[in-house]
């Protein structure tokens, strides 16, 4: 699953910690979602993008797209 976590990580200048923190997660966590290693639980990939307060879809997109 591709996913625009980085970028969007980026523009809020946060950390991978950061990022981890604010969604009670490892940081290793949000290392494999951003390299494509694991893809997130529906619930996680909610809370991130309510986060972001972005759509779901604007965060991820499914590699058959």
């Amino acid at each position: 699953m591709k996913n625009r976590l980085r970028v969007l990580r980026a523009e809020r200048e946060w950390s991978q910690a950061d990022l981890a923190r604010e969604l009670d997660v490892s940081r290793q966590a949000i290392n494999a979602i951003e390299t494509g290693k694991h893809d997130p639980s529906l619930g996680l990939a909610f809370k991130i993008a309510r986060l972001f307060e972005l759509p779901v879809e604007t965060i991820f997109e499914d590699d058959y797209s």
